[in-house]
């Protein structure tokens, strides 16, 4: 069941007398449960797309549903009620600098009319599940960064709210504090069912923690799908240079002519053997491993490879052949594209 559709989404702007397109025939679902992740580049619209869910944004053209019910024909009152629906998080936090921890996550629930009694109680209980119980006194920069988020996190789950959106949430953090936050996540999706919507310009978040994944470039859609078959085989530039890097680009494996650079995807089933030291026995060919990564992708270990295949179509293909026999996926990484 899809909680957010979003149908043929566009968003302009005027500035300085020019019309700028944000995002162009955007058409996209996530369903129930989905931790889904829209990634892409500085600049290419995904702030604006996820600023579109919860109308504080409003498209040009196009249609946003939430549950089925299409947000245009909503009131502002309707509209307001229809948002605390959607907890929000960003990447500076937003906390009020002058109020302490546990009266920041009580603003949302004073302004909404909650009695202060039950509002502090149900602040504690948030700030439990975040791990801050013991900083419910202390004030917004007594806090590190981690600790900032997780209040950021507990204030936006204080109206119960269906969907939680995530604008760059993790991008102010380091490595570890981000995995922390990441984990954090994970756990409220799993306990409470709550929709995660994760903007990101990181695949590593994305393969960490989302099941699905859009990939926005130059405010269009240009990918959308399971997390780690886009991680096996991305199709658009885009996801390709997200994955791996600006200076490598893939071409179909088919087309392969003098070209000398592949990369290989393994999985869990196939890190346990030695495919590359098979092939170079069995082929008798040298074989270079130019770069190797591992990622956690969804929770599984998937790996990758850049190899280096000795000069010759014939040899090059049965390198190939032999690869994909091992059950990996290979394609072919162009030198000039």
């Amino acid at each position: 069941m899809s909680v957010i559709e979003i149908k043929n989404l566009t968003k302009k702007f005027e500035v300085e007398g020019h019309t700028v397109t944000a995002l162009s025939g955007i058409n996209l679902s996530v369903e129930k449960g989905d931790i889904f992740g829209i990634i892409g580049m500085s600049g290419a619209g995904k702030s604006t797309l996820v600023r579109s869910i919860n109308y504080l944004e409003k498209p040009t053209e196009g249609h946003v549903l939430i549950d089925g019910v299409n947000l245009e024909e909503l009131s502002e009152k309707e509209l307001r009620k229809k948002r605390s629906q959607i907890g929000m998080i960003f990447q500076n936090f937003n906390l009020l600098e002058q109020k302490n921890v546990i009266d920041n996550v009580c603003f949302p629930l004073e302004i909404s009319g909650v009695k202060k009694k039950e509002a502090r109680q149900k602040a504690k209980d948030l700030l439990k599940l975040v791990g801050l119980e013991e900083k419910e006194k202390a004030y917004p920069s007594q806090l590190s960064g981690g600790q900032k988020q997780r209040v950021a996190i507990a204030r936006a789950l204080s109206t119960n709210p269906q969907i939680l959106l995530c604008d760059e949430a993790t991008s102010a953090l380091d490595p570890q504090t981000t995995a922390s936050i990441l984990g954090l996540l994970k756990k409220i999706n799993a306990d409470l069912g709550i929709t995660i919507v994760i903007i990101t310009h990181q695949m590593s978040v994305v393969t960490e923690v989302c099941n699905k994944v859009a990939i926005i470039d130059s405010g269009r859609l240009v990918e959308v799908g399971d997390v780690e078959k886009i991680f096996e085989n991305p199709e658009s530039d885009a996801a390709k240079e997200l994955i791996s890097g600006k200076e490598i680009r893939y071409t179909p494996v088919q087309i392969l002519n003098d070209v000398k650079r592949i990369r290989i995807v393994f999985q869990e089933n196939s890190a346990y053997e030695p495919v590359i030291a098979n092939t170079i026995l069995k082929l008798q060919a040298p074989v270079n491993i130019l770069r190797a990564d591992t990622r956690n992708v969804n929770g599984k270990a998937i790996g990758e490879m850049i190899l280096g295949l000795p000069e010759g179509e014939e040899l090059q293909n049965s390198i190939i052949e032999h690869l994909q026999n091992s059950g990996l996926f290979v394609a072919e990484v162009g030198e000039n594209e």
